[in-house]
């Protein structure tokens, strides 16, 4: 009898260890797919969220000097802006956004001044920025996001009549 019982002792003995060993590779397999999950979506979130701002800011500084028919896109070295003119004391300054060195870049300068596109203020990470005039008050931005997505929003002017 004494034989019949160490047997069974380690039966009893193997077998929560081999269910333990079972539940370990299973919890460890989850995991790694959550993470894995987890790291995709989280990169699909920033990349969005880095054309979604880039487009928002545009949308914001259009609706902030959308007066007096200060709204175009002008070529400058060759890239084109965004520009965004407006009349403060007398004083015509002209506001460019456009993308230079993978950044969309402003540059807020009194009008006729040259100054080189480098030194613009760096507003978000982007691979490229174009604005097409699609009417005489309607214009589309598509902004490339430094992951390749591309996103496109369509603003009208409303000052112009």
């Amino acid at each position: 009898m004494s034989i019949q019982t160490r047997s069974r002792h380690v039966i009893h003995m193997l077998f929560p260890i081999s269910l333990l060993f079972v539940f370990a590779v299973s919890s460890f397999i989850v995991l790694m797919l959550a993470a894995d999950l987890y790291a995709s979506t989280t990169d699909r979130f920033l990349s969005n969220d880095e054309s979604r701002t880039a487009l928002s800011y545009l949308t914001e500084k259009i609706r902030q000097n959308d007066t007096g028919g200060g709204l175009g896109v002008t070529d400058l070295d060759g890239r084109q802006c965004l520009s965004l003119s407006a009349d403060y004391n007398g004083t015509v300054y002209v506001n460019y956004i456009y993308e230079y060195d993978g950044m969309l870049k402003e540059l807020f300068i009194k009008e006729g001044i040259d100054v080189p596109l480098k030194n613009g203020n760096d507003i978000i990470e982007i691979s490229s920025f174009m604005v097409d005039e699609l009417d005489e008050n309607i214009y589309r931005f598509t902004v490339v996001d430094s992951e390749g997505l591309e996103t496109s929003m369509i603003i009208a002017e409303r000052s112009r009549p």
